[in-house]
């Protein structure tokens, strides 16, 4: 374990940070303390991909750019709903 924390770059420290964001949003809706409908689930789903985003600007992969960019622009997408929705109420 110290072996793998001596060669982490910040790069992988934002990027491992920002899939911890993600992953503790799925769970926290899989254990119902927060709903998919609340604002905070694609805010979380956003800022965490973002920040995978980050990492993968350093160390460079196409299928988990890919994945990253569909993750960003459904939870933009997710975002405005909520305000759309908000508003019709």
């Amino acid at each position: 374990m110290a072996a793998i924390l001596e060669t982490l770059t910040l790069a992988d420290a934002v990027g491992s940070f920002g899939a911890l964001v993600v992953v503790a949003a799925y769970f926290a809706t899989q254990m119902r303390m927060m709903n998919s409908d609340d604002l905070a689930f694609p805010v979380l789903n956003l800022a965490g991909s973002i920040l995978i985003v980050y990492s993968l600007l350093q160390n460079f992969n196409l299928a988990s750019m890919l994945i990253e960019s569909f993750w960003i622009l459904i939870s933009m997408i997710g975002i405005v709903q909520f305000f759309r929705l908000r508003r019709a109420r």
